[in-house]
């Protein structure tokens, strides 16, 4: 199975694609599924559920049966009642349903975890730490169908003219995506790939899908969180360093902190002042799990806590720094369930407030006349070309494969048509 698994391409399609048939390797006796989806006016993981239950549930039956889990829990927000109801007469016994409350970031796995088993992960610590093992909503139906990964869901969200789930090819562009969706309805806009919280803006409209591309929020280019996510990181310091009052309030609303971790946002913020030697408690970033509510719903000042914490992360991890503490003394904070982020005081918080909250899965055939497949669309090493320019090739052919003996992923054909080039990445002309 492990050689099918690799086969296949499938990778984590919620995060930063970690090969499947690697996370497969562990051994743990909980399965949990991720169907939070916490990112503001994103819709395509609760789409799957309700369209693609059933690859979903053999793809978790695959994953139970490859670390040895006796059982699986969905966790899925509770307001979805309809996908709930639709979802509990096909899951046999060793599958539970977890509603969960409809706050952010119910989709950070460490939050989920502790919803779910009511364990808290450890500082540097994954799921496998405390028995579990948590996929994505996608990954489990890629897992499912058994086949070689050519397609991506994703939402189309915003200022456009249709909000919509497509069922894309890779490699077709953003531009295109958008199109789909009916177009954006403002003259000058751009584009958040991932989401409002942990998104990032898109480099244009030529910018392919990827593996991992789980969603597409259109906004005017004047719009407040395009301008957040403009900002150089020379800004971020500079404004930072003589702004910030410490008033904590990015520390006490972090969820992280909340469950008990050694990070406190505020006083990367103040090392910013008075450098990173001057605070031994700094390599408590390490913790950060880059949700943006300090910089995006809890500082009154506009600042930006995460990306301070972003970049110390990469400071520390340099210096080789590990924290210190002891993980059996980690305990959630006891105001942990009262201080979680209703979705509706979010979106009203990041100017969202307008747009339609809705993302159904529309049946609508793509065929772009051309694809960009990246060698590098998952966590390790980028792929390496297996065809040349000139060769054709059918939808689902192995065009890239893993490096021997590194951690990667192979790549197939989402189109049929003619390789046009395999120099920054596979390209492939209808």
């Amino acid at each position: 199975m492990t050689s099918a698994l690799e086969d296949w391409g499938v990778v984590g399609a919620g995060g930063a694609g970690f090969p499947i048939e690697v996370k497969l390797r562990a051994k743990a006796d909980l399965v949990i599924v991720n169907a939070a989806e916490c990112e503001p006016l994103l819709h395509k993981d609760k789409e799957l559920v309700l369209h693609e239950s059933r690859a979903m549930l053999a793809g978790l039956r695959t994953a139970m049966e490859r670390v040895g889990a006796s059982r699986a829990v969905v966790g899925i927000k509770e307001k979805y009642e309809e996908v709930i109801r639709v979802l509990a007469p096909q899951i046999p016994g060793d599958v539970t349903i977890q509603p969960l409350r409809d706050t952010y970031p119910a989709g950070d796995e460490f939050v989920l975890v502790y919803d779910v088993t009511g364990r808290v992960i450890p500082p540097g610590g994954l799921p496998l730490d405390v028995g579990a093992l948590v996929n994505n909503v996608e990954t489990l139906v890629n897992l499912g169908h058994a086949r070689p990964v050519t397609h991506k869901y994703l939402t189309v969200a915003g200022a456009v003219a249709r909000p919509c789930t497509l069922r894309v090819p890779l490699g077709i562009s953003l531009g295109e995506v958008v199109t789909a969706a009916g177009g954006a309805t403002v003259p000058r806009w751009s584009m958040l790939v991932g989401g409002a919280m942990m998104g990032r803006l898109a480099s244009g409209p030529d910018e392919p899908v990827t593996k991992t591309t789980g969603g597409v929020l259109v906004l005017a280019d004047n719009h407040a969180l395009v301008a957040r996510y403009r900002a150089p990181w020379r800004a971020i310091e500079r404004i930072g360093r003589s702004a910030c009052d410490q008033c904590s309030f990015c520390t006490e609303l972090c969820p992280r902190y909340l469950l008990g971790h050694p990070i406190e946002p505020h006083r990367a913020m103040r090392a910013l002042g008075f450098g990173l030697d001057k605070d031994p408690n700094i390599v408590g970033t390490l913790s950060c799990c880059e949700c943006n509510l300090c910089s995006l719903f809890s500082c009154p000042e506009a600042l930006d806590p995460k990306n301070v914490c972003v970049h110390d992360k990469a400071v520390v991890r340099a210096r080789g720094l590990k924290w210190p503490g002891d993980a059996s003394s980690v305990r959630p904070h006891s105001l942990f369930e009262e201080r979680r982020i209703p979705m509706r005081r979010l979106v009203l918080r990041l100017g969202l407030k307008a747009f339609r909250n809705i993302g159904p899965l529309v049946d609508a055939e793509l065929r772009p006349s051309r694809v960009v497949l990246l060698l590098k669309q998952h966590a390790g090493a980028p792929s390496l070309p297996v065809v040349r320019a000139g060769e054709r090739v059918q939808a689902g052919d192995l065009v890239a494969q893993r490096p021997e003996g590194s951690l990667g992923a192979h790549i197939h054909a989402s189109i049929a048509g003619r390789v046009a080039s395999t120099e920054d990445a596979v390209v492939i002309e209808a």
